[in-house]
């Protein structure tokens, strides 16, 4: 079919092609920083005064000419800045701000954006699987997407600013146990890379943890990160089925992190939480902070949420004739799925987080 140039269509016409236009510049840029992230290249960089592309690709150890021409790129980008363009190439001394280094260096500041760039390769698999799926609507399961340690690099700063500091607070009963140093026993289930278990074991040392994944790479990422952290004897990571009906403990408090959305029986998973507390015991999910219903346009962490939706989220829900919800867990969805598990209160929190919505089920 072809569509003829009209004079009315002109405006929209151009804004579209400029936004199609923007968002493939947006996502080259992203593969230059991604590259510049996996060659080490922000790290000499940082704090230097300035480099040339000479001492840049002796620190680097990487070719001159790409050195230059990486620089120069990044320059353009508004990533690094450049003490004056007009001298020749070879004597321009290119420096990353400070405050560009916090972005890109510190994987535990709030500010970290080092994941957002690992997207644009990751996407290529993604649509790689998606283009059958779309077709087949069977599902695929967690694994095939390889997205562990790119979940676990945008969670990490979140746990290290959020988790401790205002998360668990916001569930009193439990924090004044903590902070009495009486013995806690959490139980966070589909806990990917431990990273949320370890965050908390090493603030509170008398908590016990044990996380419970499907996924036997983020579970064996975490055995390893406990170990690092020195928290392997108070933290026990296994494979497991959150919605396991012979999934039973004791424990003060019962943990889902933003992993709701993409099971495929949450109603089951949240049966398992019910019998996994204690009668006295806190439940609680930490899921996206959607919008209350569909509406256009949307704000862009809705964006973002669709986004991931349709290239994973979606998918692994729908894996083994699974409920299908995607990332776009909405408020009500949480309360149905929580009466059906014969939680009888759904309470919102009171903590502001521009990505997640914590919800304490009784």
């Amino acid at each position: 079919m072809t569509y003829e140039f009209v004079t009315s269509y002109e405006t929209q016409v151009e804004e579209f092609s400029g936004k199609l236009f923007r968002s493939c510049l947006a996502t080259m840029e992203l593969a230059n920083i991604e590259l510049g992230i996996r060659l080490g290249l922000y790290a000499p960089l940082a704090g230097a005064g300035g480099l040339t592309s000479a001492e840049l690709s002796s620190r680097a150890g990487i070719n001159e000419r790409y050195a230059s021409e990486w620089l120069e790129q990044q320059a353009v980008a508004g990533v690094v800045v450049v003490d004056d363009q007009d001298k020749p190439a070879a004597l321009r001394r290119f420096a990353l701000p400070d405050a560009h280094a916090l972005v890109l260096l510190d994987d535990d500041s709030d500010a970290c954006m080092k994941p957002a760039a690992a997207v644009a390769p990751w996407v290529a698999k993604a649509i790689a699987i998606m283009e059958s799926e779309f077709k087949e609507g069977s599902g695929a399961p967690f694994g095939l997407f390889d997205l562990h340690d790119l979940q676990a690099a945008f969670t990490r700063p979140v746990f290290a600013n959020h988790l401790c500091q205002s998360w668990l607070p916001a569930v009193p009963d439990i924090q004044a146990k903590l902070d009495a140093g009486d013995r806690v026993r959490i139980a966070e289930v589909g806990c990917g890379e431990g990273l949320a278990a370890i965050e908390i074991a090493r603030r509170y040392a008398h908590a016990q943890i044990d996380g419970y994944d499907l996924d036997y790479a983020s579970v064996k990422a975490a055995r390893a990160a406990a170990t690092i952290a020195g928290v392997s004897g108070r933290v026990r990571f296994d494979v497991r089925d959150a919605s396991d009906s012979e999934l039973r403990g004791n424990y003060d408090l019962v943990m889902a992190i933003e992993m709701l959305h993409d099971v495929r029986d949450p109603v089951g998973v949240l049966r398992s939480m019910k019998a996994l507390a204690k009668d006295d015991g806190a439940v609680l999910i930490v899921d996206e902070r959607t919008a209350e219903k569909f509406s256009v346009p949307a704000s862009e962490m809705e964006r973002l949420f669709y986004s991931f939706s349709t290239l994973h989220c979606l998918a692994v829900s729908m894996y083994e004739n699974g409920a299908g919800t995607g990332t776009l867990i909405r408020p009500d969805t949480v309360r149905r799925y929580a009466n059906e598990a014969g939680f009888a209160n759904v309470e919102i929190l009171d903590v502001e987080h521009p990505q997640f919505r914590l919800y304490r089920l009784s």
